[in-house]
């Protein structure tokens, strides 16, 4: 028995997708490496939602058989809607995976965590032997840290320390992320606050800096991951 949910069947990108045309041209080329059984690791943004139907059409048409491992909630729905049969880390490895980004350097060091997914992202990336991180050109930066804070995610309770040993690092600002469809603030995907912090100087040894302070969970730092970029011309 199935649920007759218009919800799902709605589902839709909650903004506007800008750069369309371009960003349909990199979902095509992911499309393209899907291989029959395999299991891919499925990140956030718009995207990825727009990979997600184009992979769904390429399924049902050569009736292929496989496995998508959601980073959010939303992720999920879109495969519930799409047909797309889900799995979990606990049950299956990544083949690979795809995300976007919100800052990408030329040596392909990230940030991550606009969609407050960057703990589940982070996890997935570091277990996927390849990861694609699919974005447009105004993601490119020389520096990062140039365009974006960058996302801190912490456990609620630890908020005050976190901030302290944070001044600490150096930064020169600390937000805390407010929602915009509720009041208060911005809860992950894992029920913690996320903190937009700056830095003057993204250094190689910040993200373990941040992760080794207690209460953080996770930052949206990448830097030295297994990545490749495939970039959508604004057109």
């Amino acid at each position: 028995m199935t649920w007759n949910s218009d919800i799902i069947k709605n589902l839709s990108w909650a903004g506007t997708i800008t750069n369309r045309a371009g960003k349909q041209k990199v979902a095509d080329q992911i499309v393209a490496k899907i291989k029959d059984g395999d299991v891919i690791g499925v990140g956030s943004g718009s995207t990825v939602f727009l990979t997600l139907f184009a992979i769904a059409e390429r399924v049902k048409a050569e009736k292929l058989n496989i496995l998508a491992i959601p980073t959010s909630i939303e992720i999920s729905m879109a495969c519930s809607k799409l047909g797309i049969p889900l799995t979990s880390l606990y049950e299956h490895k990544p083949n690979w995976c795809f995300d976007g980004a919100d800052e990408v350097d030329p040596a392909h060091n990230l940030i991550k965590g606009r969609g407050g997914a960057l703990f589940k992202e982070k996890l997935l990336i570091s277990s996927s032997p390849l990861n694609y991180i699919i974005v447009d050109d105004t993601k490119l930066v020389e520096k990062l840290g140039s365009k974006f804070p960058v996302p801190v995610e912490v456990f609620p309770s630890a908020l005050l320390h976190v901030e302290e040993q944070l001044n600490a690092l150096g930064t020169n600002n600390i937000v805390l992320r407010l929602a915009g469809g509720k009041d208060g603030p911005v809860i992950t995907e894992n029920g913690n606050l996320l903190l937009d912090v700056r830095f003057d100087d993204i250094d190689s040894g910040l993200e373990l800096k941040l992760k080794a302070i207690t209460g953080v969970i996770e930052s949206g730092l990448f830097i030295n991951y297994n990545i490749e970029v495939l970039v959508a011309a604004n057109e």
